[in-house]
């Protein structure tokens, strides 16, 4: 795993956090790339240039290649309790610890070891590459690099998303629509608040009206009993408004998500929760005309859904004998690559329930497993 751990050193050291640029990432990355010979290597920017995804062939611009993808951005660390430096590689005990070690650069270190043999192999197929942006915050970058991967690179016959599976096929995972909902009531001096709406008030009511909302769907939602929770979750993530104490406050928002089944869309039950507060606001008019309770869409990203034996979860099977598939609570850019109709699954090193923490850490049996995984992969490509 030398030139794994290589790598994973190097990228630890770049402070990709989401709301910072990635172009320093995506420079070492490109530089390696082309050094080994890659046959293509594009970035594709983001509006104003700060960030940049990028995608890569390796080997022939023929059918039947495979694609792996990593987001290169990690989540902040400010205010988790680290007990080491976060930016930089370090190993204790079999683990190496850092910000992203699991989620998910342990994965992109080892996508470009393969790389590497890809380029000494002679590929019948190539070898794709697709490394994103800001997936950490709503999926935006893969989202606006998706237009042009087929273009780029061309159509593989299978996409493997390389986030924390512990090395289980993951062929599943909820979408996700996220809203906010702003609350507009009548400002005034607290001593006189009776005769005031309070927007956080309010908000409140919203709170209780998504509560409801998820009590349907505990009660009545739709069920697959493959996730941890078998049914749609609707939760409030947070509420903000107010100046002073003595004021009452005529603005607050409340911002919630729904994470739903990818075979369903979330538009029934965002229809409900917009049924609740239409009855919430008109309620409010009959006292206070001023009285809102507008509602926004402000991202979403698209569920997966595959079958055991579609021809990525085949592919990755023959390589992974004794693995089993399952399908994981958290969101992933698979979906996107499965609404350009290429056969996508998620499995790659690591469990989540490191991603995010403090002391993150990979178990180095985890990317061993990674390595050995991607070699067999590399060496399906050329026969």
């Amino acid at each position: 795993m030398s030139d794994t751990l290589d790598h994973l050193d190097k990228l630890i050291g770049f402070q990709t956090i989401s709301c910072d640029s990635n172009l320093e990432i995506v420079g070492y990355i490109e530089s390696f790339l082309r050094s080994i010979g890659a046959s293509h290597c594009v970035r594709i920017p983001n509006a104003d240039g700060s960030k940049s995804g990028l995608l890569a062939r390796i080997g022939p611009d023929a059918p039947g290649g495979v694609m792996l993808s990593a987001h290169s951005d990690v989540v902040p660390v400010a205010g988790q309790a680290w007990t080491r430096e976060p930016f930089r590689l370090s190993r204790e005990n079999g683990r190496y610890f850092g910000r992203g070690t699991t989620d998910m650069k342990g994965f992109l270190a080892s996508m470009l070891s393969a790389a590497k043999e890809a380029a000494r192999s002679d590929l019948k197929a190539p070898l794709l590459l697709c490394v994103s942006y800001d997936e950490e915050v709503g999926c935006l970058g893969i989202r606006h690099m998706s237009p042009d991967i087929l273009r780029e690179v061309g159509r593989p016959r299978a996409c493997i998303v390389g986030e924390p599976t512990s090395m289980q096929i993951a062929t599943g995972h909820k979408g996700k629509l996220a809203a906010q909902v702003r609350c507009t009531g009548v400002a005034g001096h607290s001593s006189l608040a009776p005769s005031c709406l309070n927007a956080i008030h309010l908000a409140c009511d919203v709170v209780g009206a998504l509560r409801r909302e998820q009590a349907r769907q505990e009660a009545c939602g739709a069920r697959d009993h493959a996730y941890d929770i078998a049914y749609a979750t609707v939760h409030a993530g947070r509420i903000s408004g107010g100046i002073a104490l003595n004021i009452v406050p005529d603005t607050a928002t409340v911002d919630l998500e729904i994470r739903h089944h990818s075979r369903e869309t979330p538009d029934g039950i965002l229809a409900n929760i917009t049924a609740e507060c239409a009855d919430l606001e008109q309620k409010a008019r009959i006292k206070f005309s001023a009285a809102r309770l507008a509602i926004s869409v402000v991202n979403s990203y698209p569920g997966l859904d595959v079958p055991a034996d579609s021809p990525a979860a085949a592919l990755v099977a023959r390589l992974l004998p004794e693995v089993r598939s399952i399908k994981v609570a958290y969101g992933t850019e698979a979906g996107f690559f499965s609404e350009l109709q290429i056969p996508t699954v998620v499995c790659g090193p690591g469990s989540m329930s490191q991603g995010h923490q403090p002391d993150e850490y990979i178990e180095a049996e985890q990317l061993g497993q990674c390595d050995a995984f991607l070699h067999k992969l590399v060496q399906s490509l050329a026969v």
